[in-house]
């Protein structure tokens, strides 16, 4: 049981709550809570360490026995050192240590999603669930967007890191590998209603954030701006909600 705050362990999983440059240096990011472990293990995602405070029930512990069964190295932390490290208000009691890795894109991706400036963690989260509901094929995250694979975001995202290709890159790269690939951005000027839009052949869709509105990056890679009609007297939709709207038409257009 480690009983020290000065143990390694926990030493590199306060480092990786922290900066995305610890998580890169690292080649790791944590993964808290019964259901992001469970789902780990359901992809065969790559696990380097799970902690676990003492006296687990209930599903945290039916996850701790699954770890043990699949032969994941396991080890219990005193409670209040890992209160100390739990990145939730209410902890469940396990954490992973997961190792960080790109999952690969289809070599031709007929549904691409690239996520600009989003910078709230809860709403990059929410964004990547949606995408893996939505069968999305693959996510680009350029420059100015929060680190996807951030506590928060992990959190937020509900397992869809771990079935969902998420790769940061630079514009040139995005451009290089969009080609002649139409791109519909999500804007309210010079916009067309989404239901308007044709989405059933490969496409990208650029999200951008609801307050600053689409880089200029993005502005330029647009073949054709898309918008969520609103009836109501709201001036905008959250960015989750409205690339969550955007995804799904997609899929309603494709069934």
């Amino acid at each position: 049981m480690i009983t020290s705050a000065q143990n390694p362990k926990l030493k590199l999983v306060r480092a990786l709550a922290g900066r995305p440059k610890e998580r890169r240096e690292a080649g790791a990011f944590l993964a808290e809570g019964a259901r992001l472990v469970e789902e780990a293990l359901a992809s065969g995602w790559p696990i380097r360490f799970v902690l676990y405070a003492q006296g687990l029930s209930g599903r945290s512990a039916q996850a701790l026995e699954a770890l043990a069964r699949a032969g994941v190295e396991t080890e219990s932390v005193e409670a209040a050192l890992f209160d100390s490290v739990s990145e939730t208000e209410s902890s469940q009691g396990i954490l992973a240590v997961m190792e960080l890795s790109v999952l690969p894109a289809p070599p031709q991706p007929t549904f691409t999603l690239i996520l600009d400036q989003i910078r709230d963690p809860g709403n990059l989260g929410t964004l990547l669930r949606s995408a893996q509901a939505a069968g999305v094929d693959s996510v680009l995250i350029p420059p100015e967007t929060t680190d996807p694979f951030a506590p928060k975001v992990v959190r937020a995202g509900m397992g869809a890191h771990f079935r969902l290709p998420v790769e940061r890159a630079s514009w040139e790269e995005i451009r290089a590998r969009l080609g002649k690939t139409p791109v519909y951005l999500a804007e309210t000027e010079n916009a067309i209603p989404c239901w308007q839009a044709d989405f059933k052949s490969a496409l990208v869709l650029i999200v951008g954030n609801e307050a600053d509105g689409a880089s200029p990056e993005a502005r330029a890679l647009a073949s054709q701006n898309v918008i969520v009609p609103m009836p109501g007297k709201m001036e905008s939709l959250n960015a989750a909600v409205a690339g969550s709207v955007l995804m799904f038409e997609v899929v309603r257009q494709r069934s």
